[in-house]
C-alpha cells in the first residue's frame, strides 16, 4: 500500500472518529421553528432626528435582557442584528402577547408636580404651546390635570416591588425606592405639593408611565410645606391586581429603554409542528438516502457501495460540524441537510464516470490506475461545481435572514463535508478496495470496468445533439414566454415576509370550510382576511398588520368553528421589514447571478460564463413562472430554493464546460461546435446519474417532508429538471451561437 493511501486512510479515520465524538457529546441547537416558541425582532427608533446609535442599542439590549429574565422563560436568547435590530428568542412561549407588550414598552416612568385641574377636552400628552414646560394628562378617573415638566425619572429609582397590603385590605401596590439625588428630588417634589390645601389638585403628585397617569396620590396632611417626604421611598397605588402590580414592578426594575422600540417581526411556532417537521425530515432523509444508495450500488457496484458508506460518513461529519460551530438548525436548514446528501452523490458520480472513461480508453487498464486517474481528472470539475454552490450558500448567509440564513449555513457545511467525503473517505476506501487481489481478478465487480448503460446506448447511436443548436434555443424561448406569461397573467403571491402583515395557521379536530371561516371573520371585523385550507384539518388566515389583541380575536373566531383548535404558527411582519426583505431578495438574486458570472468568466472564458449565467436566468424565470401558474407562495423559503437551484444548475454547466475546455486543449483545430457536442455526450452519463440520485432525495422530501417542506421540495424538483435541461440545451447551444458570432 502506498504511503499516500495510508495517509488518506488515517485522515479519513481521524475525521470520522472526531465527528463521532462531537456528535455524541455536543448537542445541536434547534431553531424555534423546530422546538417551538416565539421569536420577536425589535427595531430601535431614534428620539428626534438621526439614527439610534450603537451605544443606545447596546443599552437597550441590557434592559431587555433584564426584562426577559424576569419573564421566567427557560433558555432565552437575545442577540443584535445589524445596527438597530435586536432578535429575542423565547423557547416554549406560545402566547406572545405578554412578552411583546413587556419587551416593546419603553416604560418611561416620570414623576410630576400637579399644577391644578385643566378644562375638559384639553387632555394632551404634548407640551402646551403657550407653556412649553407643562402638559395635560387625565388621571384614572378621567379628570384632566395640568402637569409641570418631570422632576424625576425612572433613572432615579433604585428598585420597585409588588406588595399586598394584607393588614389594611388596600389590595396590591408597588413600592418604589429612590437612589442618589432621587431621594432629595422626591422630598422636594412632595414638599412643593404639601404647600397646597387638602383637596386641591395641586397637592397631588402624578406618577406617569408612558404618558399615562397611573397614580396621582394626595400628599398626606402630615407632610409639612417645603419639608416633603424624606427617606426616599413611596408607594404607587391604584386598582392593581397581582399581575398588573408585578408587571409594573418588572418594568420599573427593568429600567426605561434608552430609545423607543418597535416590533417589526414576530413568529410563534407550536411544539407539535416542530416535532412533526423533525420526524418528517428524518424519514425523508432515511428513505431518500436508502434509495440513492441502492441506485448508486446498482450502477457502480462495489464502488457504489463504498460511496454509500462515504455518504453515511458525510452525514456524520455535517452533523458534527453544525454542533461544533454552534449553528442553529432550522427547518429550511434541515431540508438543506437532506438536500446536500443528494449533492454529495455528484462528486462520487463524477469520479466514477471519469474512471470508467479511463478504463475504456487506456491500453491494458487496471481498476487501480483507472480510479487514480478518475480522481485526478475529475478534481477540477468537482472543485468548480462546489465553489459555485458555496457562493450561493454564502449569499444566503449574508443577505437572507432568519431560518433561510440557517439554510445557507447548513448548505455550506454540507458542500464542504461532501468534498471531504468524496475526495478523502471515498478515495481511501476505493484505493484499498481496488488493490485487493479478488477485485483485480474480477474487475467488473468494481463497477468501473465497463462503460455503463447510458454510455453504451450513446455509443451505438452516436447522436449529434448540437447539430441544430438554434432549435434548442427556440424551445428554451418558448418555455420562457410561457413562464413569463404566468407572472404577467397570474402575478406573484408574495408571502407575508415580503408584503408585511400577519399569517396564523391552525389545526382543527374537524375540517373547517374556508368560506365559512371567511364569513365568520368578516362578521368579527376582518373582511379582508384571506383564508386557505391545506391538508385535512389545517387552516391558514392571512391579514394585514394586526395587534396581538386582534390576532387573539381571530383565534377565538376560528376556535368557535371547531371543537378543538390549536395554533401551530403565527407570523407578524411589519411593512417596513417586508419591503426591506423584498428588496434584499432581489439584491440576493442579482448578486448571485453576478457572482456566478464573475467566477465562471475567471475560470473559463467570458463566452462560456455568459452562456452559463444566461441559462441560470432562464431557470429563475421558468421556476418563478411555474410557481405563479400554480398559485404557490413566493416567500423566504422559496428564495432559498431559488438560490439553491442556481447553485445546482451551474454545477451541470460547469461539468460540461470543464470538459469543453479539456477537449479544446487537446485538439485546437476541431470546430467549437464539434467539441461542445462531444463534451455534452461524454458528460451525459454523469448528468443522468447525478440527477437520478438528487431526484430520489427530493421526491422523498416532497412526499414525506410535510406541508411545511412540500413547496420547498417542489421548487427544488422543478429546478432540478429545468436546470439539467438548461445546462445541456440552453447554455451549450448558446455558447455555440456566441462563438460563431465572435
Amino acid at each position: 500500500m502506498h504511503r499516500s493511501t495510508r495517509i488518506r486512510g488515517l485522515i479519513a479515520l481521524a475525521a470520522v472518529a472526531l465527528s463521532l465524538y462531537v456528535a455524541l457529546t455536543v448537542p445541536v441547537h434547534l431553531g424555534l421553528d423546530l422546538r417551538g416558541g416565539t421569536q420577536i425582532v425589535l427595531e430601535t427608533r431614534p428620539i428626534g432626528d438621526g439614527d439610534a446609535d450603537d451605544e443606545a442599542t447596546d443599552r437597550t439590549m441590557e434592559v431587555l435582557r433584564g426584562r426577559i429574565d424576569a419573564l421566567g422563560v427557560a433558555e432565552p436568547t437575545i442577540a443584535r442584528s445589524g445596527n438597530d435590530r435586536i432578535v429575542v428568542e423565547l423557547p416554549g412561549l406560545q402566547d406572545p402577547r405578554e412578552a411583546a407588550d413587556v419587551l416593546g414598552r419603553t416604560a418611561q416612568l416620570t414623576f410630576h408636580q400637579v399644577l391644578g385641574a385643566a378644562a375638559n377636552g384639553d387632555d394632551k400628552s404634548e407640551p402646551l404651546p403657550e407653556r412649553p414646560r407643562e402638559q395635560v394628562l387625565s388621571d384614572a378617573s378621567g379628570q384632566p390635570l395640568r402637569l409641570q415638566a418631570a422632576s424625576l425619572t425612572g433613572k432615579d429609582v433604585e428598585k420597585a416591588a409588588a406588595r399586598l397590603d394584607q393588614q389594611g385590605g388596600g389590595g396590591w401596590h408597588v413600592t418604589v425606592d429612590f437612589k442618589g439625588s432621587g431621594k432629595d428630588g422626591w422630598a422636594r417634589l412632595t414638599g412643593e405639593a404639601a404647600c397646597h390645601a387638602a383637596g386641591d389638585p395641586a397637592r397631588r403628585v402624578a406618577i406617569v408611565l408612558d404618558d399615562k397617569i397611573i397614580s396621582s396620590p394626595q400628599v398626606d396632611p402630615s407632610v409639612a410645606c417645603r419639608s416633603g417626604i424624606s427617606g426616599g421611598s413611596t408607594q404607587i397605588t391604584g386598582s392593581f391586581d397581582d399581575s398588573e402590580a408585578k408587571e409594573l414592578a418588572l418594568l420599573v426594575n427593568g429600567g426605561a429603554l434608552p430609545v423607543p422600540v418597535e416590533t417589526v417581526e414576530q413568529r410563534t411556532v407550536g411544539p407539535t409542528l416542530g416535532a412533526e417537521a423533525i420526524t418528517a425530515s428524518a424519514w425523508a432523509a432515511a428513505i431518500g438516502t436508502a434509495l440513492t444508495s441502492l441506485f448508486i450500488i446498482a450502477v457502480y457496484r462495489i464502488m457504489g457501495a463504498l460511496a454509500a458508506v462515504a455518504l453515511a460518513c458525510y452525514g456524520l461529519i455535517s452533523y458534527a460540524a453544525l454542533a461544533a460551530i454552534g449553528a442553529t438548525l432550522t427547518l429550511p436548514g434541515l431540508a438543506g441537510f437532506v438536500l446536500a446528501i443528494g449533492m454529495a452523490v455528484d462528486a462520487n458520480v463524477l469520479v466514477f464516470e471519469r474512471a470508467r472513461e479511463e478504463y475504456a480508453t487506456r491500453h491494458r487498464p487496471t481498476p487501480r490506475s483507472s480510479v487514480t486517474a478518475g480522481f485526478r481528472r475529475a478534481f477540477s470539475a468537482i472543485a468548480d461545481s462546489n465553489i459555485t454552490t458555496l457562493i450561493a450558500a454564502g449569499l444566503l448567509f449574508l443577505l437572507a435572514s432568519g431560518p433561510v440564513r440557517g439554510f445557507g449555513v447548513t448548505l455550506g457545511i454540507g458542500v464542504l463535508a461532501s468534498m471531504v467525503s468524496a475526495l478523502v473517505i471515498t478515495r481511501a476506501l476505493a484505493d484499498y478496495a481496488v488493490s485487493r487481489p479478488a477485485l483485480r481478478r474480477r474487475p467488473r465487480l468494481t463497477g468501473i470496468a465497463h462503460t455503463g448503460t447510458v454510455r453504451d446506448r450513446l455509443s451505438r447511436r452516436n447522436p449529434s445533439l448540437m447539430r441544430h443548436p438554434r432549435r434548442w434555443l427556440a424551445a428554451s424561448a418558448v418555455a420562457l414566454v410561457a413562464a413569463a406569461s404566468g407572472i404577467a397573467v397570474r402575478g406573484l403571491d408574495f408571502g407575508v415576509e415580503f408584503t408585511g402583515g400577519r399569517l396564523i395557521e391552525y389545526t382543527t379536530d374537524t375540517p373547517v370550510d374556508a368560506d365559512r371561516a371567511r364569513a365568520a371573520l368578516t362578521d368579527a371585523g376582518f373582511p379582508r382576511a384571506v383564508v386557505q385550507t391545506s391538508g385535512e384539518n389545517q387552516l391558514t388566515v392571512r391579514t394585514h398588520q394586526l395587534s396581538n389583541a386582534q390576532a387573539a380575536t381571530i383565534t377565538d373566531t376560528i376556535s368557535d368553528l371547531a371543537h378543538q383548535t390549536d395554533k401551530i404558527r403565527d407570523e407578524a411582519i411589519g411593512p417596513s421589514l417586508g419591503k426591506e426583505l423584498r428588496q434584499g431578495a432581489l439584491i440576493a438574486l442579482g448578486v448571485a447571478l453576478g457572482a456566478q458570472l464573475v467566477y465562471l468568466a475567471a475560470r473559463f472564458r467570458w463566452l462560456l460564463g455568459t452562456s452559463a449565467v444566461a441559462a441560470l436566468a432562464h431557470d429563475v424565470v421558468i421556476l418563478v413562472g411555474i410557481f405563479a401558474w400554480l398559485g404557490k407562495p413566493v416567500d423566504g423559503v422559496f428564495l432559498a430554493a431559488l438560490l439553491t437551484v442556481i447553485g445546482y444548475s451551474v454545477n451541470d454547466s460547469v461539468v460540461v464546460f470543464d470538459r469543453i475546455r479539456e477537449l479544446a486543449r487537446g485538439d485546437r483545430k476541431k470546430p467549437f461546435a464539434r467539441v461542445a457536442d462531444q463534451a455534452l455526450l461524454q458528460t451525459l452519463p454523469r448528468t443522468v446519474n447525478t440527477g437520478m440520485g438528487a431526484a430520489f432525495i427530493l421526491t422523498a422530501l416532497a412526499v414525506l417532508g410535510g406541508d411545511s417542506l412540500t413547496d420547498f421540495a417542489l421548487a427544488l424538483l422543478i429546478g432540478l429538471v429545468v436546470g439539467t435541461y438548461s445546462s445541456m440545451f440552453t447554455a451549450t447551444p448558446l455558447a455555440i451561437e456566441l462563438h460563431r458570432r465572435s
